[in-house]
């Protein structure tokens, strides 16, 4: 189910995947996950109310639903996730689906959460859609993504190595969302009060090739369909490697890799929320409020 404006960009198939290929040793790479699960509940604090009934939706190990244990009211949370090895391992109330095809009947749950998984949606739009539609009445959706500067240091390199190497470029690391799309789109699904922002986190490494150890390793590797097929050369990588310390490396000789946190959150419509004055209803007309803006100037 794609909606009209929503492209055809990753192989989902190719995401469950390696995402089940990532699950024997996930634990040894799930730093990342760990640290945006912690940021997501310090946010969730911030709720003045419980949340009974949760869906972790892009669950991986269920590290979003053991950092929410005995907090915010939690009674039962039930994982999802596109993978079924991970979705075993997720918790004892789990389920394996796609993102994009929620099987949950409306008015399901009061809190959504998602840590890391919806950057590897098509179709974001139709996704927003049916989390809203799996909410109850004033439920919150609270998200985390990637967004579009993550790993810009490791894509400059390969683009450039590429361009050496084999004398043309092909898409090496997979896309992802600007805060400003995202946004719209958290509109556009029905949402009240939409709220997207950001922050970075830096990680270091001793050389590009622990790094992509790692994405491997997180589940986190290109999947975009128009990828080239045939792995990369060992000499686009070294060569890929070769730049990345020269242009990125500390003092120390670790190198840093970025990564963009776009956090979503957002309200499920209902009558008791907080709402947007009608077009015409100020009290002090436009034009009497900017002459004494200007007034005030002089």
């Amino acid at each position: 189910m794609t909606t009209p404006d929503s492209m055809t960009v990753f192989d989902r198939a190719l995401v469950r995947r390696r995402r089940d290929r990532a699950v024997p040793a996930f634990a040894e790479h799930a730093f990342l996950f760990e640290e945006v699960a912690e940021r997501l509940v310090d946010r969730l604090e911030d709720v003045a109310r419980p949340f009974p009934t949760v869906l972790d939706l892009g669950a991986h190990d269920g590290v979003m639903g053991r950092t929410l244990r005995g907090r915010k009211g939690v009674e039962t949370l039930v994982a999802c996730d596109l993978a079924p090895g991970f979705a075993r391992r997720a918790g004892p109330l789990a389920v394996a689906a796609d993102e994009e095809f929620l099987p949950f009947v409306p008015e399901t749950f009061d809190l959504v959460v998602s840590n890391l998984s919806l950057h590897w949606v098509n179709d974001l739009p139709g996704a927003l859609v049916q989390v809203r539609q799996a909410l109850k009445p004033d439920g919150f959706f609270c998200a985390a993504m990637l967004g579009g500067e993550t790993l810009l240091e490791l894509r400059r390199c390969l683009y450039e190595a590429e361009m050496e190497v084999a004398g043309g470029v092909s898409p090496r690391v997979s896309p992802f969302a600007e805060i400003r799309d995202v946004g719209g789109l958290m509109q556009r699904a029905g949402f009240a009060l939409p709220v997207v922002d950001s922050d970075v986190i830096t990680v270091t490494y001793s050389d590009a090739f622990r790094l992509m150890r790692d994405l491997r390793g997180m589940g986190e590797t290109n999947a975009v369909l128009a990828r080239r097929k045939v792995p990369a050369t060992r000499a686009l990588l070294f060569d890929a490697a070769r730049r990345y310390a020269e242009r990125y490396a500390e003092p120390d000789g670790r190198i840093e890799a970025t990564f963009q946190i776009l956090y979503l959150a957002g309200w499920s419509p209902h009558e008791s929320q907080q709402q947007p004055l009608k077009p015409g209803c100020g009290e002090v007309p436009l034009g009497e409020a900017l002459k004494g803006s200007a007034e005030k100037l002089q």
